[in-house]
């Protein structure tokens, strides 16, 4: 589960994470724009002493414009995996995403999700970030990692 483009070091990262066991994605994208509201993103990047991105939180792309550059950053993604020789597929979600991410567990039978986000403080301070509800929800091991923000 991701909410932006994965970065090489993150391909790197989540394909050699289990040695050379082979590994396939699926991979669900729930688009920035949509996820949270500006203030938490906000108070994520000041926590992080990224002054300048605080500042341009209302610059993220809302509605359709978040679709696209969401259906841009999966196929990027999707891509940058298949090129790591993984198996990779994916899907753009919109709306419940781990109601998604529980159906998607149980249609592939999958054996662990990998919640690849960045920081996102105030959300897990009070346990509502996506690894942690997950973790209630799935009904298989929950790992949480923190993206890559440069290629």
């Amino acid at each position: 589960m991701i909410e932006k483009a994965l970065t090489s070091a993150d391909v790197e990262f989540v394909t050699t994470l289990h040695g050379d066991e082979p590994a396939s994605f699926h991979v669900l994208l729930q688009p920035r724009g949509n996820q949270a509201d500006r203030l938490l993103r906000a108070i994520d990047d000041l926590a992080l002493g990224e002054l300048d991105e605080a500042a341009r939180e209302g610059e993220t792309p809302e509605g359709e414009q978040a679709l696209d550059e969401g259906e841009r950053a999966l196929e990027v993604s999707l891509q940058a995996l298949r090129a790591a020789g993984s198996e990779a597929e994916g899907r753009l979600i919109e709306d419940h995403p781990l109601d998604a991410l529980k159906a998607l567990v149980e249609e592939v039978e999958a054996d662990e999700v990998l919640v690849l986000t960045d920081p996102h403080y105030v959300e897990e301070f009070f346990h509502r970030d996506w690894a942690s509800r997950a973790r209630h929800k799935v009904g298989v091991p929950v790992l949480k990692l923190f993206s890559h923000s440069r290629a």
